[in-house]
């Protein structure tokens, strides 16, 4: 598949058959892994909850919606390093700071998203959930902003495409 009908082609799933397995979801990191980052530094880290019980156990920090939109689907909670990415010896390079590694953490789950697709994946991102809960799950350190859930599997049906609002809507040209 071409780059052109990749991006076309990729939809949020809100239904599941098949969950993406272990192996599938290190693919699909591998790949992702190769998107650039302020400095090289790579912020984004990602915990994978593969298995049956652990997507049970999780499900609790997720609303309703989102459960039952992930149900079926292994699901990859995505976090960044705080205060490196937008940051030399501590303090911030310019007024960005961390939005720098929200911006890093974009880029990545961008790779993730497609190389997801390009598998035969399909994901859902979702950013409404319980931080806290999702931290104390998976014991992820204070140091880490968490941004997003993406469920990833084997979709039940078709999405439908939503539009996209025109260039001139979105961009200056100059």
């Amino acid at each position: 598949m071409d780059f052109k009908e990749l991006i076309e082609i990729r939809r949020s799933v809100r239904g599941y058959k098949a969950a993406a397995s272990k192996d599938d979801v290190a693919a699909v990191l591998t790949m992702a892994a190769q998107a650039p980052s302020w400095k090289n530094l790579q912020p984004a880290r990602t915990y994978a909850v593969v298995s049956e019980e652990g997507v049970a156990k999780f499900a609790r920090a997720l609303p309703s919606f989102n459960r039952q939109s992930s149900a079926g689907a292994a699901l990859l909670v995505t976090t960044f390093v705080k205060e490196q990415s937008g940051f030399s010896a501590g303090e911030p390079d310019n007024d960005g700071g961390d939005l720098w590694g929200a911006y890093d953490l974009g880029l990545r789950d961008a790779y993730l998203v497609l190389a997801a697709s390009d598998m035969g994946f399909d994901t859902l991102i979702m950013g409404i959930r319980d931080a806290d809960e999702i931290r104390n799950i998976l014991n992820i350190p204070e140091n880490e902003q968490i941004m997003s859930v993406i469920a990833l599997g084997k979709r039940t049906a078709e999405p439908i495409a939503r539009p996209r609002k025109p260039l001139d809507e979105t961009v200056k040209f100059f």
